[in-house]
């Protein structure tokens, strides 16, 4: 199959260009059909801190994307982000398409299941997407995406403590449009979007958007026949907005619905099958996994209100009001093999309702605003563990249901103290409740009765917990910025970020120590065993922002220091229960990290006029250090806690990123064509805490190229576009379950010289990877 897709890949590529790539120009919209004219990084306005302000103005670390820069690359969802985004993770969570691990400053959390929060906050239309399932989203009828880097507590409230990603959709516009779109490429990627608008009066206007996104699978499973890696997405979008457009009242309600049916995507074998001998797969894209029961499935929707209002020429009230829910299944097979050696079915029920209340004034000197906050969250997990080849027929079940409450008052106000000196002061409180239900039960001669398995209950719950905790913290947040003139800014600021706690759904409450040696096993003891405390940091950053020689350069450096506690490290281990082999969870609050770096983008005119009137050759930078390491990660070894901070890494956070696109814009007739070059670098990355040399990836860079024509006035357009065109093979998240030196992480061999199974008998040491070389063709048309 492979063999196929790279022939027709080639061939598609030498039609077109040779060498000649894209993509975004950060924050840099599409150039007007004749006149080259393209709006400059430095003019870019971001909502980073809840109002307006172009990228030189706000001291905030911040990339932002525009909707023109995100088409012209052939950008699909907002992974391909982090290409171009200094020290930025954002990547598919090893089984679907559609639930997102998301890293920024090595600030991130990869464990879908509840009870564990993201570090980085995703933000639709400034609803904040309490889970990470559906949180992958799709590139469609979008405005612009921000990406802000560092603690956004103050603003952005709970769990952007290593930053924020936000999705902007636009506006209707004031008269009819109806724009078509259409993708096909390698692997059968057919993708068709249509979206139209229309006025209703002079006040109100209604739109929608409808995305059919489908792409075959870029290996197969073996067992049972299906694409592996393939894409089948339904979305659609739907607006209601009146008022806007110069009125004092904007209302604006959307509803949004997403239906991702792919397959599961199943793992590659990094070592033989240890008692099956199966051989390790010659395709990365390949897999043996014989789980296909619940089928795979990403369901998830909302409705949200956005008001706002202008009450004087000084002061404006905010409304966002949401509700959101999302379901999921997912046959996850550890072990890709046939056999039932570590499977693990499981179903993911969320939901939320939130509120935001914002009252802005912006006049003279004071540019401030004040807010309440209110999030009621569920989030509801089911999963076996089964392990029949281990204990014929043994299943682990787990059903943890955690519930949030969130509150929080919140303000932040700039007050200038002249024309270049501005300083700025915000802090939010926030109140957590966390209330969890865990429990765990044995099954015996088949999987759990939950997912149509026969087996039985036998023994005693090994969980059966409730509980709640509260939590409580300040966030603020101080920043001074100097502006020697307006197209300058130097700036330094100190914010604080935080994280809630809570309780570890795959704990087992019967492991839990005899605290006071009574010889009886107390709640109290087993919410202790179950729970960890709230992560935060202190992070200092200072920066430059400059717009140079008249426009043709924009530079942005930031430099930063964190100085990150009580790290929450949740993870899963092989373990007895009851003198029984199984699976259970270890989270702890390893201790002390920091993270220190310096980031560099920059947007360069080189040069105009160059071989036609009103051409343009633009070059883009983007580059990220961070040295990021942990001071004190303490684990019980034996029942004696140890310190082994020497021996672990930070996962999803290379040491090094950096990209580079050269990008050539000029007219061709009446119309203009676009064509560049993108080059992305990341240093290795560690996928867990422990390194794996199995698992880990080593430093690799990719390829990405465009070549856009664009008819004038915007009415059509036609690209070309390919990604990975080198067909890099690199990994981007694992599952290990095999024996390791609980000190120093390093792998024990068997006598066969493999990693020795901690958990099932064939060994699982599975990789999931970054898609391969595709090229496709777009065309859009709009009336």
């Amino acid at each position: 199959m492979k063999a196929r897709q790279t022939i027709r890949t080639l061939a598609l590529a030498s039609a077109a260009w040779s060498g000649l790539a894209a993509l975004p120009a950060l924050a840099q919209d599409a150039p007007p059909p004749a006149a080259a004219s393209e709006e400059d990084s430095a003019a870019i306005v971001v909502t980073a801190r809840r109002r307006e302000e172009t990228l030189v103005s706000v001291p905030i670390a911040v990339s932002a994307f525009s909707s023109a820069a995100l088409e012209r690359s052939g950008a699909m969802d907002i992974s391909d982000l982090a290409n171009v985004t200094p020290n930025t993770t954002l990547e598919a969570s090893r089984g679907t398409n559609s639930t997102l691990t998301a890293f920024i400053r090595g600030v991130g959390q990869q464990d879908p299941v509840s009870g564990f929060e993201q570090g980085v906050g995703i933000y639709l239309d400034d609803v904040y997407l309490n889970r990470p399932q559906g949180a992958l989203l799709d590139i469609y009828d979008v405005e612009r995406i921000e990406v802000l880097r560092g603690p956004q507590g103050t603003l952005y409230g709970r769990n952007t403590i290593g930053g924020a990603v936000k999705y902007v959709t636009r506006m209707l516009p004031q008269e009819f449009s109806l724009k078509l779109k259409g993708s096909y490429g390698s692997y059968d990627q057919a993708d068709g979007i249509i979206s139209a608008s229309a006025p209703i009066g002079d006040l109100v206007r209604v739109g929608g958007a409808l995305a059919r996104l489908s792409r075959g699978g870029f290996g197969e499973n073996l067992t049972t026949g299906e694409d592996n890696y393939n894409k089948d997405i339904w979305a659609g979008r739907a607006t209601f907005e009146m008022g806007g457009y110069g009125q004092p009242v904007l209302m604006r309600i959307t509803g949004d619905y997403t239906k991702d049916n792919s397959n599961a995507r199943g793992g590659h074998r990094l070592i033989p099958g240890q008692v099956s001998g199966a051989p390790v797969l010659d395709d990365v894209f390949d897999t043996r996994g014989g789980l296909a029961d619940p089928r795979q499935y990403v369901e998830s929707y909302g409705l949200s209100m956005n008001i706002t209002a202008e009450l004087s020429d000084a002061v404006t009230l905010r409304s966002i009001s949401a509700w959101r829910k999302d379901d999921s299944a997912s046959p996850i097979d550890f072990d890709a093999l046939p056999a039932v050696d570590v499977d693990v079915p499981a179903y993911y029920f969320n939901e939320q309702l939130s509120q935001e209340f914002q009252l802005l004034y912006d006049k003279g000197p004071i540019h401030g605003m004040i807010g309440f906050y209110y999030l009621d969250a569920r989030a509801d997990t089911q999963f076996d563990v089964r392990l029949f080849t281990t204990v014929p027929g043994l299943t682990a079940y787990t059903e943890a249901n955690v519930d949030t409450q969130t509150y929080a008052i919140f303000g932040d106000v700039t007050f200038d103290i002249s024309d270049q000196l501005s300083l700025s002061a915000g802090g939010r409180y926030t109140w957590d409740e966390r209330r969890a239900d865990i429990v765990r039960q044995n099954y015996l001669g088949g999987g759990s009765p939950v997912f149509g398995g026969a087996g039985v209950a036998f023994g005693a719950p090994g969980t059966d917990f409730r509980g709640e905790s509260d939590f409580k913290k300040f966030t603020p947040r101080l920043s001074v910025s100097y502006k020697p003139t307006p197209d300058h800014n130097i700036y330094a600021s100190w914010s604080k970020g935080f994280k809630g706690g809570g309780f570890d759904p795959r704990g087992v409450g019967v492991n839990a120590p005899d605290l006071n040696g009574d010889g009886i096993r107390q709640d109290s003891e087993v919410a202790a065993f179950l729970s960890f405390a709230p992560e935060e940091v202190d992070s200092y950053e200072v920066g430059y922002k400059g717009d140079l020689m008249d426009g043709a350069l924009y530079v942005a450096v930031a430099g930063f220091y964190a100085d990150y506690k009580d790290v929450q490290i949740p993870g899963s281990v092989a373990c007895d229960v009851g003198g029984i082999p199984s699976f259970c969870g270890v989270v702890s609050n390893a201790g002390k990290a920091t993270f220190k770096g310096v980031e560099f983008e920059s947007n360069a005119r080189l040069g105009r006029d160059l071989m036609a009137p009103g051409d343009r050759l633009n070059l883009q930078t983007a580059v990220g250090y961070i040295d990021a390491q942990y001071d004190e990660y303490i684990t019980n070894i034996a029942g004696v806690p140890t310190d082994v901070a020497d021996y672990r890494e930070v996962q999803n956070t290379p040491k090094w990123t950096a990209s580079g696109t050269l990008s050539y814009t000029t007219p061709v007739g009446d119309g203009s064509l676009y064509a560049g070059t993108t080059v992305s670098w990341r240093s290795k990355t560690y996928q867990f805490e422990i390194p794996n040399p199995y698992i880990d990836q080593k430093g690799y860079a990719l390829w990405d190229a465009s070549i856009v024509y664009t008819a004038p006035d915007d009415r059509w357009s036609i690209g070309l576009h390919g990604k990975n065109i080198l067909d890099k093979e690199y990994k981007t998240s694992g599952y290990t379950f095999v024996a390791a030196n609980p000190v120093t992480g390093a792998i024990v061999n068997n006598a066969a010289g493999f990693p020795t199974p901690s958990l099932g008998r064939e060994g699982t040491l599975t990789a999931f990877y970054g898609n391969p070389r595709q090229v496709f063709v777009t065309g859009s048309v709009k009336f």
